[in-house]
């Protein structure tokens, strides 16, 4: 199983995941292994063009892309909605949209060690980031 598969099943409603990390990182391919750990079904997408999308399964999934927005813009999109909407949300290039990211999130920031390598950073603020790496850590534990 992969770390994004394992990251959704220990997600629950209201949680947020700011994505941080260059161009071709796998912030997409993480968020796609999120969906599949939460139940969504469907096929995601990157939202790069639509600036959201929207998947309904056991709990709902707003996946955020930022990439061709400008930073002046967040403000007046109404994206703060989504952080209440009681699904979990994903938002990848987060740093666009700082002022508007809840406090208790979870940072995940990945870099490109060579092509087919990447490190991931998770960080974050409050219980439920502590809950997070534990159990991704048990997770890991038991691979082993």
């Amino acid at each position: 199983m992969i770390i994004g598969e394992q990251l959704g099943r220990l997600l629950i409603e209201g949680d947020v995941i700011a994505l941080y990390g260059d161009l071709g990182t796998g912030k997409t391919v993480l968020a796609k292994g999120i969906a599949r750990g939460v139940g969504i079904q469907d096929t995601v997408h990157s939202p790069t063009f639509t600036l959201v999308h929207e998947y309904m399964g056991p709990l709902a999934l707003y996946h955020i892309d930022l990439y061709r927005i400008d930073e002046s813009e967040i403000e007046s999109l109404g994206l703060d909605e989504y952080m209440e909407s009681g699904g979990v949300v994903v938002v990848e290039w987060a740093e666009k949209m700082k002022v508007l990211l809840p406090t208790e999130r979870i940072d995940i920031t990945l870099r490109k060690t060579n092509e087919s390598t990447r490190e991931i950073v998770i960080t974050g603020q409050g219980a439920r980031v502590e809950t997070i790496i534990r159990g991704l850590v048990s997770n890991a534990d038991a691979c082993v």
